[in-house]
């Protein structure tokens, strides 16, 4: 995905968010949570979710950290929809910077290096007309600064050495940013960043500035005060699901007593409004808490998943969305099919009791309701396909499918809708109900058997 894909998603008002961490250490507890709150957001609003690695300081960025960065944020599950490195868009820096001083609005100023004193440089410095600026901060409302004090501040170390600044205004345009979600601690650098916004004539995205997490005695979470880095707290025995879930209540709440999520649910529940404004203070207790949850959830599954082995064909992972996860929900489904729990003594069933989840399903009866024709029932299935079509692959759940359809199939019968996209998901005459099929198929797959059953009607 480029940069001109991401304009033209900017252009139709898509949700587009980033997260922009440097590869001068290994990723950090906040930065991963910073990470998570804008993929949930992402994803919430059927959006798109930059990663953008900021490697410009030279001398402290190292492939090895930036390789710990992705790594862990793939372990964790956040997974970005497109990828840009700043040292490989230096040549935008530069155009833009040029246009910026033959306009006037910046200039290059010959002066003594601080770290070198008797030898001197050009940079370039942003001219500043003392502005009050004004945004409005989507977690802590109307925020005001007076830019006065700030002066002409340096953009640019060079024409082609630009200081952060600048370069993550430029690149938040380009990428067709929409909103900035960050930590606190930047909220002193928004000012700079608008004046630079407004210099170009650049629009300005939306801001949230997430509380910072602070250690138990409420200071700045550090190295000297315990694990900080992803690393190691995945050496350390923590699952991914703990650490999303825990890291997801670090500075927000549901409202409701609810406590463990998994990732999807978090995506749902999610929003910015329920984003604290004071700081989130980390407990290890808390976190081990989670972390036993979530072991307890998955070692269940493991007895799970070996029931299903029973089961399934050995060809199960054949269909894409057969991932562990799905196999994880079809095990109430089997059992509520089968009517036992008694894992011990499981019996074996047939294979194509079953064999619709893993293979285009062969239609074993009739696929229009009673005695209504085969238009009647082209169009109920035309209906349900744009109806669903709409739901984003995030909130494709039972529910969710069940809401879409329910008024429709309350007017022209439950029947005449629910059966046939039954029998187009699973072919026969017995078997889950078609929200439990949709959600456990997957939008696509849904989809896709519905519009079959439709054609061969």
């Amino acid at each position: 995905m480029n940069v001109t894909f991401i304009k033209n998603i900017f252009s139709s008002q898509k949700v587009v968010v980033r997260i922009a961490p440097s590869p001068t250490g290994l990723l950090h507890l906040g930065t991963a949570r910073t990470a998570l709150f804008n993929y949930l957001y992402a994803k919430k609003h059927n959006g798109v979710f930059v990663l953008r690695i900021e490697d410009t300081d030279k001398e402290r960025s190292t492939l090895e950290y930036e390789k710990d960065i992705l790594e862990g944020l793939s372990w964790l599950g956040i997974t970005h929809d497109t990828f840009f490195k700043q040292s490989e868009r230096m040549h935008v820096y530069t155009d833009h910077l040029k246009r910026l001083i033959d306009s006037g609005k910046a200039y290059v100023s010959k002066e003594e290096s601080t770290q070198n004193p008797g030898m001197f440089i050009e940079v370039v410095r942003l001219k500043n007309k003392g502005e009050v600026v004004t945004f409005t901060d989507e977690i802590r409302g109307e925020i005001t600064f007076d830019t006065t004090s700030l002066g002409d501040f340096v953009i640019a170390r060079s024409i082609t050495d630009p200081l952060y600044h600048l370069a993550v205004v430029i690149d938040d345009h380009e990428m067709g940013i929409t909103h900035v979600i960050r930590g606190e601690d930047h909220i002193s650098n928004t000012p700079r960043q608008i004046l630079i916004q407004r210099a170009f004539g650049m629009s300005e995205p939306k801001y949230a500035h997430i509380p910072l997490i602070l250690a138990s005695d409420r200071s700045k979470m550090s190295k000297r005060k315990g694990s900080t880095s992803i690393t190691e707290y995945r050496e350390n025995g923590y699952i991914p699901e703990a650490m999303l879930n825990y890291m997801a209540f670090l500075g927000w709440n549901p409202g409701t007593e609810k406590e463990v999520y998994t990732l999807k649910e978090l995506i749902h529940d999610f929003s910015l409004d329920q984003v604290q404004k004071g700081g989130a203070v980390f407990d290890i207790l808390k976190l081990n808490w989670f972390n036993a949850e979530h072991s307890k959830k998955i070692l269940d599954s493991k007895i799970q998943l070996e029931v299903l082995e029973k089961i399934f064909p050995k060809n199960k992972n054949e269909l894409a969305v057969m991932t562990e996860e799905v196999l994880r929900k079809m095990y109430d489904v089997v059992i509520e099919r089968t009517g036992t729990k008694d894992i011990p003594t499981y019996r074996s069933i047939p294979e194509s009791e079953f064999n619709y989840f893993f293979a285009d399903p062969q239609i074993e009866t009739k696929i229009s309701w009673k005695e209504e024709g085969s238009e009647t029932t082209k169009k109920n299935l035309t209906v349900a396909i744009e109806k669903l079509r709409v739901l984003s692959e995030y909130e494709f759940t039972k529910e969710a499918v069940k809401e879409a359809l329910w008024s429709y199939a309350e007017e022209v019968g439950k029947g005449s809708l629910l059966w046939p996209i039954r029998v187009a998901l699973s072919g026969k005459e017995k078997s889950p109900d078609p929200f439990t099929l949709a959600e456990l198929l997957g939008k696509d797959e849904t989809l896709k058997r519905i519009e079959h059953a439709q054609k061969n009607l």
